[in-house]
């Protein structure tokens, strides 16, 4: 289909906190050469993003900083709002969740479904901390994962497997703001029943051929429907948030995966009056850029609310990449484990393009892939500096020592085979990156960019033009080809920043000055060419477009993450320390909850129920579709034993045959993937994060009882 205009989102980050290069390598960076590509081809685009400020991150953080959940979005939206346009992410419009036109949207949008009769009103019973007087939210919850056996998980998510959850799953669970164990009550709220638009989901996603989203997008979307879809509710018992439009609706808010991909339509409203072109234009083409786990909110349930409207286009694809890791380590922000957007500018002003160049090429497309300042280094140095930036260096330095600083001319008959290859890779190169940027495979586009800088090295290298001009005799008698070599190089450095602008902007735009052109010769359709630069124009002076990094600069950076990493576990320790009788305990907030106080006292009676047994892990495997499962068969004794363990990002299958596991034998069976499990592994979580088996300290019987 002929799009007529284009409407592209990335995920709102909600404003609690900076943003990290993992938050940039998942949707930011690549929903940015995907705009700037479109731009470049005049296609009429908008770019909207915003903070997402309604979330319950943000009110746990407040309590943390002993400030107002609206000082908080205050101070973060800036940060983060300035850490995008230092990395040129070039939004049409960076919005906030907590604007009116944001309230006045969502709100009209509820109540449209509410009149409509769509919401079910239902009483049901909800945690409730005594202590602390106020129902609890899912993110106020946290407990152990029945799929992982993470002990901090929260009541909608398992940060460590992934998993979706409700906190009726989590096993002990507990107050995040005072440690209690919640009871339940009743309270009333309103459900959006998602089971009634299975059918529609089915029909659009899976026979309506969505095949050609990713596969992990397409395979969880498919996942969940298969699995049966149930009505969720879309308001919460809270003081911060927008509020709900009913009369006996009085202290409560909308839930923030309602409210929050609805900022995208109000984003809109404040950038254009004609929002709703963009919006309800069966010729728009929406698109959501978004991490692995926002999948089911963008594709599941906010496709199912704008269809329950009526009136809004849906998505046409959502481009949803993988996580990043740092080091070897998934991204903690509660451990400080991260590499934090406004702390690399800081530290490395002015190579955005450096980190944009780095993010990308080794970007998580497809898999988790791991982000180290040891590779940081080599893509810079030995593809940026080596490749890019050296081919680029030696035409403009051998065109000004070699023909006066002007673009040479080309005697057509002395035109060779190699000058015509090199030419048929620069028209080609156009294409190549193109069908790459249009099937959202940014990491392949950027290849092609390099490697027509790599093929332009070779080709100089083999004309080598200042061996023809080693005397004046021998440049007077070889000038004709030392000027179609260079000619032909510097028609190439052009196409380059054509090529390069949607992937390194800054770097584009220093190219620009050195070519001595305007911006407009990096619209798209000048990509291929190779008469852009015209014979007899007078160029600049090279200038360094990168610089290599030095191993002292990737040193500091690994021991400042060890610092870091230090510091945030004394700090959880200290905040977990047993205090004095009379002194209150420190609310427990998002960032301490990796390291839990104690919990409350249980009884031997308790301990009794759980039938705790030594195992041998005979078979271990990946699960299909699920970076961070194994499928585990276990040696009981008298039986084998399927367990399905969140442990693959620690432990390869093949490391761990044989190994003798305690597992809790009578825990209730539960489906994972497909896949009954039966029984959970016991593991232990170092402060670094890294996981370790609870095993009989000697050689157990299996099916042995552990006491």
């Amino acid at each position: 289909m002929d799009y007529k205009r284009y409407l592209i989102t990335a995920a709102l980050p909600y404003a609690n906190g900076p943003v990290h290069i993992g938050h940039l390598a998942g949707c930011y960076l690549p929903a940015d050469i995907y705009v700037r590509y479109l731009r470049a081809q005049k296609r009429d685009v908008k770019f909207v993003c915003g903070s997402d400020e309604h979330g319950v991150p943000i009110t746990i953080r407040a309590m943390k900083e002993g400030i107002t959940p609206q000082d908080v979005v205050d101070k973060y939206n800036g940060i983060i709002k300035e850490s995008f346009a230092d990395m040129g992410i070039s939004f049409d419009i960076y919005s906030r969740t907590s604007n009116a036109i944001h309230h006045d949207t969502s709100q009209a949008f509820f109540t449209k479904l509410f009149n409509d009769g769509v919401f079910e009103e239902r009483e049901s019973e909800q945690y409730y901390d005594e202590s602390k007087d106020i129902f609890l939210a899912d993110r106020y919850i946290t407990g152990t994962c029945p799929v992982c056996g993470n002990e901090n998980a929260y009541g909608d998510q398992c940060e460590r497997c992934g998993s979706t959850l409700s906190p009726e799953q989590l096993l002990n669970p507990r107050s995040a703001l005072s440690s209690a164990v919640p009871v339940k009550r009743k309270t009333k709220h309103w459900y959006f029943p998602l089971d009634k638009y299975e059918g529609w989901l089915k029909e659009w996603i899976v026979d309506g051929k969505k095949d050609e989203w990713k596969p992990n997008v397409y395979g969880q979307c498919k996942s969940w429907i298969d699995s049966g879809l149930q009505p969720r509710a879309m308001t919460r018992d809270s003081t911060w948030g927008v509020p709900v439009p009913l009369a006996d609706a009085k202290g409560k808010v909308l839930y923030v995966w309602f409210d929050a991909p609805i900022g995208y339509i109000s984003a809109t409203k404040e950038l254009t009056n004609q929002w709703s072109d963009y919006w309800c234009s069966e010729d728009t083409k929406l698109v959501h850029f978004i991490g692995k786990d926002n999948i089911v909110f963008h594709c599941i349930i906010f496709p199912a609310m704008l269809k329950a409207h009526g009136g809004f286009v849906l998505p046409e694809n959502v481009p949803a990449n993988e996580f990043l890791n740092i080091e070897g380590e998934k991204v903690s922000t509660s451990r400080n484990w991260a590499v934090w957007v406004n702390e690399y500018v800081k530290d490395f002003p002015d190579q955005q393009d450096t980190l944009r160049y780095v993010l990308c090429s080794n970007s998580p497309e497809t898999k988790d892939n791991d982000f180290t300042w040891k590779d940081f280094q080599d893509r810079t140095n030995n593809e940026l500096v080596s490749i890019f930036g050296n081919f680029i260096n030696r035409t403009f330095v051998l065109m000004h020592k070699l023909c006066n600083g002007k673009v040479p001319p080309v005697k057509d008959e002395l035109i060779n085979d190699a000058d015509r290859a090199l030419a048929a890779e620069i028209a080609a190169s156009k294409q190549k990156v193109e069908n790459c940027l249009e099937h959202y495979k940014f990491r392949d586009g950027l290849f092609e960019v390099i490697d027509l800088a790599r093929k332009g090295n070779k080709y100089l290298q083999d004309n080598a033009p200042w061996s023809l001009a080693k005397t004046p005799e021998l440049q007077q008698q070889n000038q004709a080809r030392i000027d179609i070599c260079l000619h032909l190089c510097l028609q190439l450095t052009a196409n380059l920043a054509i090529l390069a602008n949607p992937f390194l902007p800054f770097t584009a735009g220093k190219m620009c000055k050195m070519m001595k052109v305007v911006d407009r010769m990096l619209d798209w359709e000048n990509a291929g060419k190779t008469n852009l630069l015209k014979v007899g124009y007078s160029l600049r002076a090279a200038e360094l477009l990168f610089r290599k990094i030095e191993d002292t600069e990737v040193a500091a950076q690994v021991e400042k993450l060890k610092i870091n990493l230090k510091q945030a576990t004394s700090l959880k320790m200290e905040n977990t320390a047993p205090k004095p009788a009379g002194q209150p305990a420190p609310a427990i907030v998002a960032e301490t909850l990796e390291a839990p106080a104690q919990k409350p006292e249980i009884t031997i009676d308790d301990f009794m129920k759980m039938d705790l047994r030594a195992g041998t892990i005979v078979k271990a495997e990946k699960v299909e579709k699920a970076d961070k499962l194994l499928k585990l068969e276990l040696d009981m004794g008298t039986e084998m034993r399927t367990v399905v363990s969140g442990i693959a990002l620690h432990f390869k299958p093949e490391d761990i045959i044989g190994k003798q596991v305690t597992v809790v034998a009578n825990l209730a069976p539960r489906k994972m993937r497909g896949i009954e499990s039966r029984g959970m592994i016991l593991m232990a979580q170092n402060g670094d994060g890294r996981l370790i088996f609870v095993s009989p300290l000697e050689v157990a019987d299996n099916g042995s009882e552990v006491r």
